[in-house]
């Protein structure tokens, strides 16, 4: 004869299950941007970064 379903185990189970995929998504995203401050890549710096590469070679060429 099978068990009876236990509920409330299932749904601690699942909330459980939930809570510590959110931890690691939160901790792998931490570490992402710990690396990225390492690597000083930063996203508006970048940007900035190549449209004055750009600015730069447009006056070069225009020389």
């Amino acid at each position: 004869m099978a068990f009876k379903p236990n509920y409330n185990q299932q749904r601690a189970e699942r909330t459980r299950a939930k809570q510590q995929k959110k931890q690691e998504r939160l901790q792998r995203r931490e570490a992402d941007a710990t690396r990225r401050k390492a690597d000083g890549d930063e996203p508006g710096e970048a940007g900035e970064a190549a449209s004055q590469d750009t600015e730069a070679q447009d006056t070069e060429d225009s020389k």
